[in-house]
């Protein structure tokens, strides 16, 4: 099969990409710089210089592929100016998708996210679920309008799939979270809240795979959450230290966190601050972003890892490569 994509120099594209040529198939990416694509190129992946906006380049893209995965998207929290959210979550889907439409491109999966429902408060929720009111962050809510605008071209026709991952974890992911990850592997004591929010962890690697089993089993129109196991954030990285041998976390109470978001809030109406003293990332630091993997397990045959085995394949991959 010849398969298009979207966002292949990040931390799922990359893996996507990756599977997807170990298993015969040929890959097209659309990349803003060709010359920063070089492990791409090294894999055999065919690529076509352009952005989300380059309708010609979307069509240079799409040229006889028989699937298309648009995996691009924008993830940054706390960040002062949220319009490049805007302009890649939500207008480059539509672009996309708009793309794909018109040189009918017969299988199309997307990546949304299980932040479209915002803060879950502890419950755990299913693709039937839909959110209605504000959202934590700006990526919460632009990609919860691009959600909508790919089900829209779904209702309309357009075969998409949509799938909605979790947090995920892995080597090779440059977020946040990757940094922690890799300074708790290497015993240093990053701050980290006490408790916090629970997400649904899933190794980079089955995520990728749950992008193929989308494309391979899923049914237009159909969502299908890639749920893996709930933890804190605080969970997670202690886990990780017992692993590596390390120490865990700094831990900060969530009351302080709390307290800090509200003195915050006007504040960074009128000083720059950093991302992550900004009030939406310490909103987000104690949300819970759940929901269940069950749908994607009895349709598409998705068996993600337990996070045990996937944190510690990530603390050997880490030091292999320090």
């Amino acid at each position: 099969m010849r398969y298009a994509l979207t966002g292949a120099t990040g931390f799922v594209g990359g893996e996507l990409a990756r599977q997807l040529v170990d298993a015969g198939h040929e890959v097209t990416a659309l990349v803003r710089t060709p010359a920063r694509a070089i492990q791409l190129d090294a894999l055999g992946v065919d690529l076509v210089e352009g952005d989300l906006d380059d309708s010609a380049a979307l069509d240079r893209l799409l040229a006889g592929a028989d699937g298309l995965f648009h995996v691009a998207g924008w993830y940054k929290l706390g960040e002062r100016d949220p319009s490049p959210g805007q302009r890649v979550n939500v207008e480059g889907t539509r672009n996309v998708l708009a793309a794909a439409q018109r040189a009918g491109t017969p299988r199309i999966v997307y990546t949304s996210t299980l932040a479209v429902n915002s803060d879950t408060g502890g419950r755990i929720l299913d693709e039937t679920y839909q959110h209605h009111g504000g959202h934590i962050s700006a990526y919460d809510r632009t990609k919860a309008e691009a959600h909508v605008v790919a089900k829209e071209f779904a209702a309309g026709g357009l075969p998409v799939v949509i799938v909605m991952p979790g947090a995920i974890y892995g080597p090779g992911d440059t977020s946040q979270t990757g940094e922690l990850i890799r300074q708790v592997v290497a015993g240093k004591r990053p701050a980290a809240p006490a408790g916090g929010g629970r997400l649904t962890w899933a190794h980079v690697t089955d995520i990728a795979q749950g992008h193929i089993l989308a494309m391979e089993r899923g049914v237009p129109g159909e969502s299908y959450m890639l749920a893996g196991e709930p933890a804190t954030l605080e969970k997670l990285l202690n886990q990780m230290a017992a692993i590596a041998g390390t120490k865990g976390p700094v831990l900060v109470p969530a009351g302080f966190l709390r307290a800090t978001e509200r003195i915050m809030t006007p504040v960074s109406r009128v000083v720059p601050l950093p991302p992550m003293y900004q009030p939406e990332s310490l909103r987000a630091a104690l949300a819970d972003y759940l929901g269940t993997r069950a749908k994607a397990e009895r349709d598409l045959g998705w068996d993600p890892r337990p996070l045990s085995e996937g944190l510690a394949q990530t603390v050997a991959a880490l030091r292999e490569n320090t």
